[in-house]
């Protein structure tokens, strides 16, 4: 069997286990340019929460509106997913839940120790919204012990009333900080996107303000515009310019940067703890 075929077949089966379980990952909701590569080889960034989300970023194409119920019983076909595809490390997302009184920390939590309880050794990385800026969401998440804390600050300050309606920088940049000094032995992770018109500079005073705050890890991608509806893409960047810009988040201290045109949060996640 060709290559090609075999990751369609895969890819397949993952699509159809995950349908089986009622679950959503951000890879299909997000229409992520490395879905077939990932889904090929078994993995997938678990979306918890529903698939509804409480914000409106012009970047995203996640469904925006009215959330429905919060489903108790998700956590446990996230172990069955995890258990079927045969998972050491596992990253779990949410859409924003601004209805919730603790923004869903609760169930990242239960998620989180379902997975420890259940399964040896396993790896877990929680990317997790900004829960309106809240320490004792943050703190219950944190005391379930992920192996990963992420939270994207996706974006330049300056853009974020145009890109992240509903969120706030210093919000971002302080649930990092928090997450440190709470947990430090937890790393930390965050996610910048090029292309909505920010300037280098910008970048770079971004990548500064995240060693301030002591986040270990570093995801550097390129925007493409879901459709007519979201953000225009302002720049392509070259693969050189994403080297760069890998180079100079290395020397400012980063543990692990990822930084290409396809790069995703979480993609090849488990590289960065040398998994």
């Amino acid at each position: 069997m060709s290559k090609p075929k075999l990751i369609f077949s895969e890819t397949h089966a993952v699509k159809k286990l995950l349908r089986g379980l009622k679950l959503n990952t951000v890879c299909e909701e997000s229409h992520c340019p490395n879905i077939s590569e990932c889904f090929g080889a078994k993995t997938a960034t678990f979306m918890i929460l529903g698939d509804v989300c409480t914000r409106g970023c012009t970047f995203c194409n996640v469904s925006k509106g009215k959330p429905g119920y919060l489903d108790q019983e998700e956590p446990y076909r996230l172990l069955d997913a995890v258990k079927k595809l045969g998972l050491k490390y596992v990253v779990i997302t949410s859409v924003t839940r601004d209805d919730l009184p603790d923004g869903g920390a609760e169930q990242f939590a239960r998620c989180i120790r379902v997975l420890k309880d259940h399964l040896k050794d396993v790896k877990v990385e929680v990317l997790v919204p900004d829960f309106k800026g809240s320490v004792r969401a943050l703190e219950r998440v944190l005391s379930e012990g992920p192996d990963v804390l992420n939270h994207n600050i996706e974006t330049v300050p300056r853009l974020y009333s145009k890109v992240r309606k509903g969120a706030n920088y210093s919000r971002s940049l302080h649930i990092l900080k928090k997450a440190k000094e709470l947990s430090p032995s937890i790393f930390t992770k965050s996610a910048i996107i090029l292309g909505f018109g920010e300037k280098k500079e910008e970048v770079i005073s971004v990548m500064r303000d995240l060693r301030e705050v002591h986040c270990d890890f570093l995801t550097i991608g390129q925007y493409y515009q879901p459709s007519l509806n979201h953000h225009p893409v302002v720049k392509y960047y070259t693969r050189e310019e994403f080297e760069e810009l890998r180079h100079i988040a290395l020397s400012l201290g980063f543990r692990y940067v990822a930084s290409g045109p396809n790069v995703r949060s979480s993609y090849r996640a488990f590289e960065a703890i040398g998994e």
